[in-house]
């Protein structure tokens, strides 16, 4: 052990404070949220709410909690996010695996990464997009969540940087011995892309947790909608709801206001994601880093 130098301790313990003021200031507004989400409809209006709950109360997750709908729309909002990452994972995984290779091996490759960089820039449209999406049949079903942007270009270039950087050899010695494109695919380049693998998962898994105007537009049965979709309605439902509810419901609901409940439906919306990252961060910042270094 080297005796750490007089400089050497300031740096650390200046690095260590102000690592921990951006933590804060990552984490501080989330516990904000929380505070109000938790607080009573009176301090929550009359903004006496900072880091801990004023009135405490459950109202606002008790009126999510207590819907039926509430638990369709997060188990809409699970399957998307499964199936979404799935076909999203495969169709990068084998559009990247032939456009890593050289113009030796894949001679029409410049012309099909050109082809896919055109459409980082320009986009057909939302009314052409939606009318597509109709004549193919996709309109009010989860399906229509998925296909029109099956493909993430950008995390496609992501990865297929990454595969470049894996040594050629790898690919020659499993060619030898007989193995063919999808062996190698399989078995050499994805085993060793975990780190790409996990950081284009998170930002596949964020956009589909997040995604909430889609399904207004292609879907027509409220029962359908993902969690955020549902939850970015509750608040024009609740309105509306509050001219026909009985005299019961106006005092169960006597704590509960706009601010609380759009402070709860942040929270819980961001939750899920808060509670994966930190099993994936460790692969997250080297899959940037490697990722994103070679054309």
């Amino acid at each position: 052990m080297h005796k750490l130098t007089m400089s050497r301790r300031v740096f650390i313990i200046c690095n260590t404070l102000l690592l921990s003021a951006i933590t804060l200031l990552g984490v501080i507004p989330f516990i904000h949220l929380l505070s109000i989400s938790l607080s009573s409809n009176t301090a929550a209006m009359a903004g006496e709410v900072k880091l801990w709950p004023v009135g405490f109360n459950l109202d606002a997750y008790r009126y999510l909690g207590e819907k039926v709908e509430f638990f369709r729309s997060l188990w809409v909002s699970v399957e998307r996010v499964v199936l979404g990452t799935a076909v999203n994972m495969l169709l990068v995984f084998i559009t990247a695996f032939p456009l890593s290779k050289s113009t030796d091996q894949f001679k029409q490759r410049t012309l099909y990464v050109w082809f896919f960089a055109i459409t980082m820039f320009f986009g057909g449209g939302l009314i052409p997009t939606y009318i597509i999406v109709k004549n193919t049949g996709l309109i009010d079903s989860i399906w229509a969540l998925i296909l029109p942007g099956a493909l993430n270009v950008w995390n496609m270039v992501l990865m297929l940087n990454f595969f470049r950087t894996i040594p050629k050899e790898l690919d020659e010695a499993a060619t030898i011995d007989g193995a063919g494109h999808w062996r190698i695919l399989w078995r050499i380049y994805l085993p060793v892309s975990l780190p790409s693998i996990a950081t284009i998962g998170l930002f596949t898994i964020v956009g589909h947790w997040n995604a909430w105007f889609d399904g207004i537009l292609y879907l027509n049965s409220p029962e359908k909608y993902p969690l955020q979709t549902y939850l970015s309605t509750l608040i024009m439902s609740l309105n509306s709801q509050m001219t026909s509810i009985s005299i019961e419901q106006i005092q169960a609901m006597e704590n509960l206001s706009e601010k609380t409940l759009r402070t709860a439906q942040i929270f819980m919306g961001a939750l899920p994601i808060m509670v994966v990252y930190p099993f994936l961060q460790k692969y997250f910042v080297k899959g940037m880093t490697v990722g994103s270094v070679k054309e």
